[in-house]
């Protein structure tokens, strides 16, 4: 038995196969046997299309992260470099550190 290569399915071709899964007049079977898909395609599809469906209509993601403040960032990045240059030196002071680096 010899491999198919691997199919890309266009944007339009997924929309047509997920609207009929949704609509339910055949089974899985029936619309992978109809379409030449496996049914577990189907149904990825139609997940996608049932998570992603409120974006077509204009809701925001929920999934959408606030502004990222540089600035405050860099300083806390400044403050950490800070502690643990300190607590190194404190460290070979201590002799539980080599002062090799």
């Amino acid at each position: 038995m010899s491999r198919r290569s691997r199919r890309n399915h266009s944007p339009t071709f997924k929309a047509k196969v997920t609207l009929a899964a949704v609509r339910g007049d055949k089974t899985l079977a029936e619309l992978a046997k109809q379409f030449d898909l496996h049914p577990n395609q189907i149904t990825d599809w139609k997940n996608v299309l049932l998570e992603r469906a409120a974006g077509v209509f204009g809701e925001t993601s929920a999934k959408a992260q606030p502004p990222v403040d540089l600035k405050a960032l860099h300083a806390k990045i400044g403050e950490l470099a800070l502690e643990n240059d300190f607590l190194e030196g404190a460290l070979i002071k201590a002799g539980m550190l080599s002062a090799k680096r």
